[in-house]
């Protein structure tokens, strides 16, 4: 049988040397490739064709979920196994609906990430119990919109609600009616309770 192909993107050069070392001595797989950017990942991947890519989200250009999401969308028939340390429930979301069949923390064991790749490579998901349970502290999910997620990231930047409605082009009120809701569906009591658990999940960064 031929190997399982694998391209590596991590910003890090020692986290690639890392996986690729622990990655090569493995019978089966074989690393055809590296990218430390998500650009190039972009033009590295269509032309190494791998079987898989283990991709961190953090990237010092595009958000590792949008470069999923780009294959995925385009039917490239590649799997992505996310490696990463960013754990909160959001991202582990924003992740899997972008097309990653895999999910692991960076503490992981060593063989873990082969079963992982050899796992995903059969067809099948791998979602360990760590990142599972991650997930279900904050369930049910009540995910905010896109423009909720826009007026926190300006509650994050210690815009006023007449300052978020100038930029947004929206009435106070409007706005008002938003952050009303975020705290709601983030179950919290205050707009500093809002945006430190906003962060904690993933839901913005700053």
């Amino acid at each position: 049988m031929n190997p399982v192909s694998v391209v590596i993107v991590d910003d890090h050069p020692v986290v690639r040397d890392g996986l690729h070392a622990i990655l090569s001595t493995e019978p089966g797989l074989t690393v055809v490739g590296e990218a430390g950017t998500g650009a190039e990942a972009l033009a590295r991947i269509p032309e190494l064709r791998p079987d898989i890519v283990v991709m961190d989200l953090v990237l010092p250009d595009i958000p590792g979920s949008d470069v999923i999401r780009h294959f995925y969308t385009a039917g490239a028939g590649i799997d992505f196994i996310v490696l990463t340390s960013v754990a909160g429930d959001e991202e582990i979301y924003r992740a899997l609906d972008a097309g990653a069949r895999g999910y692991l923390f960076k503490d992981m064991a060593r063989k873990e990430l082969v079963q992982a790749i050899r796992i995903v490579h059969a067809g099948e998901r791998y979602i360990p119990d760590k990142v599972g349970a991650r997930l279900a502290q904050n369930l049910p999910r009540h995910g905010l919109t896109p423009l909720e997620v826009e007026v926190l990231s300006h509650v994050a930047a210690g815009l006023r609600n007449k300052e978020i409605a100038y930029q947004l082009e929206l009435s106070e009120t409007t706005v008002q009616t938003h952050v009303k809701r975020i705290l709601e569906k983030l179950e919290v009591a205050d707009r500093t309770h809002a945006v430190t658990t906003a962060l904690r999940r993933g839901i913005i960064r700053l």
